[in-house]
């Protein structure tokens, strides 16, 4: 790859707590990558919108709110429908360990919880990309 990896950060849904998410974007632009933020309470039509038009490789999702059963799959559903699967999804936040599994085979590539390291999620990211690559 000739450039840096492109990361968008999101918070999908009515979750109005960011902190986390902000540490990781600005862990993962000292890991040099480029990070585009898209703020509190996107639906996941913005994510996947922005996501194209910043021509990102990653959409990281964070959402403390329960919800991610129903976002994070639906952000997936929407790459496919405008044929940019391509972009690699990861999640993270409060995800309850049995969830994990479902969010998966709804085509999340990795799920980070509480504890995961910075540079954990960073070494995914470059793995995951390269792959994709290596493929294309």
């Amino acid at each position: 790859m000739n450039r840096p990896i492109r990361v968008l950060i999101a918070k999908p849904g009515l979750d109005g707590h960011d902190r986390g998410a902000l540490i990781i974007a600005q862990a993962l632009r000292d890991e040099g990558m480029e990070v585009i933020y898209t703020g509190l309470r996107q639906s996941p039509a913005q994510i996947v919108a922005t996501a194209i038009q910043e021509d990102v490789d990653v959409i990281g999702l964070s959402c403390l709110s329960g919800a991610h059963n129903e976002l994070f799959p639906e952000v997936v559903r929407l790459l496919k429908e405008n044929r940019a699967d391509d972009i690699i999804v990861i999640g993270g936040g409060v995800i309850p360990q049995e969830d994990i599994v479902y969010l998966k085979e709804q085509g999340i590539a990795e799920i980070f919880t509480s504890g995961t390291t910075t540079k954990e999620t960073a070494d995914y990211i470059r793995q995951a990309v390269g792959a994709r690559e290596a493929k294309a």
